[in-house]
C-alpha cells in the first residue's frame, strides 16, 4: 500500500473513539469518522511504518445501524458529532463495547458493570465554544463549529440538536451582526483580524446564560448595540452576563488577556444533586448537567463509606465531586491548577455550607509533597491526557485502600492503570456513563482497592 491509492473495503473492527479498521489482503487501514459497517472508498493519506491511514472519499453502503433519518442539517461536515444517524441504544452499545476491549487489554478478573445513559439524548450540552472562520476560503463569514477534518474551516451551526435552541438564536444574532458591520475574523496564520470565538454556557436547572465574545484588540467596535440585541431575543433561559474577552495569544484557544463585563455578571449558576454551583466563564464543569447527576451518584457508590475519612479530590475542578462527597466525609482536600475555578469552588462550598473541604490552587505534581493531610481514599478526576507519571507515582505512595479513578478519556485511563497495576493496586469494578451522546466520547469510572 503506498500514500495516495484508493481501495474499497468494510468497517470491521471500530475502536475508541472513532477509528474504523479495513482488513484486506494488502494490508490493514485505519479511518477516523468511520462507522461499523460501513462500506466506503478511501484514500491512503498517511503511512507510518507498516501502518496505514485512510481518508473516507465515498460512502458506498451505509452501516446497518444506521436510521434512515438524519436529524441534524450539519451532520457530516459538521465536526462535533459522529453518531448523530444511529439509534441512542446501538451508540450506547458501541461506547460499551470500545472500553470493555480497553480495560480486558490490561485487567483480569474484575466487575464490568457495563454503561448508564444520559438522562436525555438531545438539547445536553450546557457549554459551547463557537468559532469564527469562513466555511471555504475567502467565502462568508461563518460561525460554529470546525468542519470535520479541517483546521480553518467553519460550518455555520444554526441548528445544532445537541444544545438547547438557545445557543443557536444567540449564534444567529451575533453572527448577524458582524456579517452587517463587515467585521473579520482572526486568521491564524496571519495573526490578524477581530473575531475569534463566541463561548456561551447555559444551565439546564436554573436557566441562566453566559455569552461572553473573544476578540482581538486590533480593532475597536461598538458592542452596545450587540448587547441590546442579545437581551432582546426571547429565549427559555435568561442571559445574565454578556462578555467581552479580549485575548492576543498565537494560540487558537479561548483564553483571556482582560475580560470586560458588557452587561450583568461574570458568572452563573447551576444546580447538581441538591447544590449549587457557581460558574465562570473558564470553569470546568461537565458540558452536560443531567448527565453529571448520573456520573456524581456512580462515583458516589464506588466511593463508599467515607465517615471519619479524609478524602484527597485531585484534579477538582469546581469542586463538584469534592462537595457531594463532604457531607459524610470527615474532610475532602481537592487539588486544581485552574486558579478560577479554585476560587469557585471556595464559593460554592460556602454557598452549600459545607466547612469541612479545603480548595488548593496548584498543580497535582507540585502540589502533593506540600499537603498536609493524609488521605484515607483518593478521587482521581484528570484531563483527557490523563495523570503525568511523576504525578502518579506520588499518588500512588500514599499508599491508601481505595481509589476512584474518572476519565474522559479511556485510552488515558488504561495507560494510567498498567502503572497502578504494577504498584499493588486491583481493579475491582469499571462502569460508564455517557455524557456524551452523538459523539464518540464517554465517561469511565474505575475503583481499585489496594492488593493486601
Amino acid at each position: 500500500m503506498k500514500k495516495g491509492e484508493i481501495y474499497e473495503g468494510t468497517i470491521g473492527r471500530f475502536d475508541f473513539p472513532d477509528k474504523g479498521v479495513i482488513e484486506l489482503p494488502e494490508g490493514k487501514i485505519t479511518i477516523k469518522h468511520a462507522l461499523p459497517g460501513q462500506k466506503v472508498r478511501v484514500m491512503i493519506n498517511k503511512k507510518r511504518g507498516g501502518r496505514c491511514e485512510g481518508r473516507i472519499l465515498d460512502v458506498l453502503e451505509h452501516s446497518s445501524l444506521e436510521s434512515a433519518e438524519n436529524p441534524c442539517p450539519h451532520f457530516g461536515s459538521c465536526g462535533g458529532c459522529v453518531y448523530q444517524t444511529i439509534p441512542y441504544a446501538e451508540q450506547l452499545k458501541i461506547k460499551e463495547q470500545q472500553v470493555k476491549d480497553l480495560i480486558d487489554g490490561v485487567c483480569e478478573d474484575y466487575e464490568f458493570e457495563g454503561i448508564r445513559p444520559s438522562p436525555v439524548e438531545a438539547e445536553y450540552r450546557n457549554k459551547m465554544e463557537f468559532s469564527f472562520g469562513d466555511e471555504y476560503k475567502d467565502g462568508p463569514l461563518a460561525l460554529g463549529m470546525h468542519k470535520r477534518g479541517s483546521f480553518y474551516d467553519v460550518v455555520t451551526t444554526t441548528e445544532c440538536k445537541i444544545v438547547n435552541p438557545d445557543f443557536c438564536d444567540i449564534l444567529k444574532t451575533v453572527k448577524e451582526y458582524f456579517e452587517q458591520l463587515g467585521t473579520g475574523f482572526y486568521k491564524k496564520m496571519q495573526h490578524t483580524g477581530y473575531l475569534r470565538h463566541l463561548l456561551v454556557r447555559r444551565a439546564v436547572k436554573t436557566g441562566e446564560i453566559l455569552v461572553a465574545l473573544v476578540t482581538t484588540t486590533q480593532e475597536e467596535v461598538d458592542l452596545k448595540p450587540l448587547t441590546d440585541l442579545l437581551l432582546g431575543l426571547s429565549l427559555n433561559g435568561k442571559i445574565v452576563g454578556i462578555l467581552h474577552i479580549l485575548n492576543d495569544s498565537l494560540a487558537d484557544v479561548v483564553k483571556s488577556d482582560r475580560t470586560d463585563i458588557l452587561y450583568g455578571q461574570d458568572y452563573f449558576y447551576e444546580e447538581l444533586l441538591g447544590l449549587k454551583f457557581k460558574i465562570s466563564p473558564f470553569s470546568f464543569f461537565q458540558t452536560n448537567s443531567l448527565g453529571a447527576e448520573v456520573l456524581y451518584e456512580t462515583v458516589r457508590g464506588y466511593v463508599g463509606e467515607t465517615k471519619d475519612k479524609v478524602v484527597f479530590d485531585l484534579y477538582s475542578g469546581t469542586g463538584t465531586i469534592a462537595q457531594i462527597i463532604a457531607p459524610v466525609a470527615k474532610k475532602v482536600v481537592g487539588v486544581e491548577i485552574v486558579k478560577e475555578a479554585v476560587e469557585a469552588a471556595r464559593e460554592n462550598a460556602g454557598l452549600n455550607g459545607l466547612e469541612n473541604c479545603e480548595f488548593i490552587d496548584g498543580d497535582v505534581l507540585k502540589i502533593i509533597d506540600e499537603l498536609k493531610d493524609k488521605p484515607d481514599l483518593i478521587i482521581l478526576d484528570p484531563p483527557r491526557d490523563g495523570i503525568h507519571p511523576k504525578a502518579l507515582g506520588k499518588i500512588i505512595d500514599f499508599g491508601v485502600d481505595r481509589m476512584v479513578y474518572v476519565s474522559c478519556k479511556p485510552t488515558s485511563l488504561v495507560r494510567d492503570l498498567v502503572v497502578l497495576q504494577e504498584r499493588g493496586y486491583r481493579v475491582e469494578k469499571v462502569c460508564c456513563v455517557d455524557m456524551f451522546p452523538s459523539t464518540a466520547n464517554v465517561e469511565t469510572v474505575c475503583l481499585l482497592s489496594r492488593k493486601a
